[in-house]
């Protein structure tokens, strides 16, 4: 396989039907909703859908991040759990962050000296930095005590505040930051403080919203009280919770040259990372309120393209509301809304940049202008992975 020149992405395109549940709240503990087309809609934030793709990934690749502001607060808990000084260990904590660049990383002193932007890391980089701590032990201990006297002296009046001066090895700190695990790969890193730590996203995944009209519907319930005393009657607690219905509109792109990039020209692991996330995007779901409303829905409909160039989303099949079928029931109708949109751009963009297509659906019958039918998720899998494998210009 070749680079690809222009960029290559894969597109997905899922309607998604859900009963009663609640995926994604908002600050007012209500579903989040969306106004599109003049009607309200269901919506499951991008945030939300993403991070449950995350952990899939990172639990079928053992190989697990985190995304954290408490990496000092962390290093110094390991040190101390391996019998270090509680003064020496938070020491220890805060020079991994002074020592990380020239200025060192900008941290909230207010809030125990977290840092002030959110790092995404490789979980065993905790070993590593501790490590490098045990190894400089002398000199953190001769820093802490020089620090120590320096703040004592300002606190008689006799000298200014002391500025902490880096103790560890910047190179070697800023080396395990930079350190990459396929997720970030895939997500990217925002970190401008670290030379070459920022990561730009190979995944865009846009929020999912209802295809018809769906606004947040109330379920008053109680909470008995067992313990009652006796010719007590009433609940231990009573509350209104919300929530929606509808068939989704679930969209991802993934720009596989920003993934083989990332991958430093890995085409055959970013084929294996094109795969892996298409299985999880499809299966996962997020898993808010699942004990009081398990959604466990799996998708009706899942529709792939691996274009040249740019990306396409089909929301706008969408921005008109469907309506229901006379029988009830949206998804007939918003399957016949995806497939005449996407012959509507076929039309206009033409077929010179579309490398390949297909679907598989629980529908009965075939649905037109989406490529392949291909009877179950596997097969769906391997024809994708097949296609975004082809030259450039080919089509499929």
């Amino acid at each position: 396989m070749t680079a690809y020149a222009p960029a290559r992405y894969a597109d997905f395109h899922i309607l998604h039907p859900l009963p009663a549940s609640l995926l994604n709240r908002g600050e007012d503990d209500l579903p989040k909703t969306l106004h599109l087309g003049g009607v309200i809609r269901a919506l499951v934030s991008s945030q939300s859908w993403k991070r449950a793709v995350r952990l899939r990934l990172e639990d079928v690749l053992d190989e697990h991040a985190a995304r954290t502001r408490m990496l000092p607060l962390r290093v110094a808990d390991a040190l101390r759990a391996a019998g270090w000084p509680t003064d020496l260990a938070a020491f220890a904590g805060t020079q991994i962050v002074r020592s990380a660049t020239t200025e060192g990383l900008k941290t909230e002193e207010n809030q125990r000296g977290i840092t002030s932007a959110t790092l995404y890391l490789p979980r065993d980089v905790l070993d590593d930095l501790t490590d490098l701590c045990t190894e400089h032990r002398p000199h953190l201990e001769e820093a802490l005590a020089k620090e120590t006297a320096a703040q004592t002296a300002q606190a008689k009046g006799t000298r200014k505040k002391p500025k902490t001066e880096a103790v560890l090895p910047a190179p070697r700190i800023a080396s395990v930051i930079r350190r990459r695990t396929a997720t970030i790969n895939l997500f990217g890193r925002m970190l401008a403080e670290v030379p070459d730590a920022h990561v730009d996203g190979a995944v865009q995944m846009a929020p999912a919203f209802t295809v018809h009209p769906s606004s947040p519907q109330p379920d008053y319930f109680t909470a008995m009280e067992d313990w009652a005393s006796p010719n007590e009657a009433g609940s231990a607690h009573l509350q209104t919770a919300f929530f929606t219905t509808g068939l989704l509109y679930r969209y991802a792109t993934v720009n596989l040259t920003e993934l083989t990039r990332n991958l430093n020209g890995d085409h055959e692991q970013a084929l294996h990372l094109l795969r892996l996330f298409a299985d999880a995007f499809i299966d996962v779901m997020p898993g808010a309120k699942k004990t009081s409303t398990a959604p466990h829905t799996y998708p009706h409909l899942v529709h792939y393209t691996i274009r040249d160039r740019r990306p396409v989303s089909y929301a706008g099949a969408f921005e008109q509301p469907v309506k229901h079928a006379p029988g009830g029931g949206y998804t007939a109708p918003a399957i016949t809304a995806l497939s005449e949109h996407a012959a509507g751009l076929n039309r206009m963009l033409g077929t010179r940049r579309l490398i390949g297509c297909g679907y598989a659906t629980l529908h009965p019958a075939p649905v037109a202008h989406l490529g392949a039918a291909h009877t179950g998720l596997d097969d769906l899998i391997d024809a994708l992975t097949k296609d975004a494998a082809l030259p450039t210009g080919t089509l499929a």
